[in-house]
């Protein structure tokens, strides 16, 4: 399937996503994985991400799940290389496992995570309240109506097949300067454009995946800046996300995104993720590196 301007959408880019974190194994603690054909000029943060904790999640036993990993982007990836994942067995308790996973090109690490799992417990229970008044998916544009106001802001994402369905409540990053208006949050909802299985490691992964689409930023949104030429060019250094509710990324749910404080060429970016019901399933802190560019 694909959108009016003939890029892949729906199942199809789905299926391609699901063929991107079906990493190959290559020992008992070591697996492969590769970038889609079509892409960016680097391997897209997301993508490491999300197929490093594949291969963690793959050396745990299928009763715990994970509930929080922590990463750092060291070196740029390059697409048309494969990727080697190396996993360490930290610790397995009782009730919890910790794996530390690091992905490598050209036998250099190009980024590194530790991630934890916990076998199932019941306990307290609180949540932060999604935030009021946020319009419905269906009532904000899709990413195609807005892509069709900025043409020349395609380029190669206009190429690349869209997995996830993104929609922005406000305007997003990467229009023209000045069309911006400065806003203290930023929110977006997301959800896999298509059905993905039913394992729970799998929707980890994939929300893995795409919360590094939209989170940095957020740190833009602040000042009113946006993306590339006339505004800022960046990259993520680290990324760190926690589980807490049981949730399937083929189903809407909210990227409430801020930031408190930017400085020193680095900004830091919350995100709380809400089900379309209200439901609080994860939380996610970023720090990326940002650096104006000229016309």
């Amino acid at each position: 399937m694909t959108d009016g301007e003939g890029t892949i959408v729906g199942q199809a880019a789905v299926d391609q996503l699901l063929e991107v974190l079906d990493l190959e194994s290559t020992g008992t603690m070591s697996f492969r994985g590769m970038s889609p054909l079509v892409g960016p000029q680097r391997v897209y943060g997301g993508q490491v991400a999300g197929q490093a904790l594949v291969a963690a999640g793959r050396t745990v036993a299928p009763d715990r799940v994970v509930h929080s990993l922590h990463g750092y982007f060291v070196r740029a990836g390059d697409p048309a290389e494969p990727i080697a994942y190396e996993v360490e067995n930290i610790r397995d308790g009782r009730s919890f496992s910790v794996r530390r996973s690091v992905a490598l090109q050209h036998g250099k690490p190009i980024f590194f995570m530790s991630a934890s799992f916990q076998r199932h417990e019941e306990g307290l229970d609180h949540q932060t309240p999604v935030p009021p008044d946020v319009p419905a998916p269906d009532d904000v544009p899709t990413m195609s109506d807005r892509l069709a106001r900025y043409p020349e802001r395609l380029g190669i994402w206009g190429q690349i097949p869209r997995p996830i369905d993104v929609r922005y409540v406000g305007e997003p990053g990467w229009v023209r300067p000045g069309d911006r208006p400065a806003e203290k949050h930023q929110r977006v909802w997301m959800r896999i454009d298509g059905k993905l299985p039913d394992d729970p490691l799998l929707h980890a992964c994939a929300l893995t995946y795409a919360s590094d689409l939209t989170l940095l930023d957020s740190v833009l949104s602040v000042h009113g800046e946006v993306w590339g030429p006339g505004g800022v060019v960046g990259a993520s250094l680290d990324h760190a996300l926690w589980f807490h509710r049981p949730f399937r990324a083929d189903e809407w749910f909210l990227y409430d995104c801020g930031s408190p404080s930017a400085s020193g060429a680095r900004g830091l970016a919350t995100g709380q993720l809400f089900t379309i019901d209200g439901r609080h399933i994860a939380s996610v802190v970023q720090e990326g590196l940002l650096r104006r560019v000229g016309e």
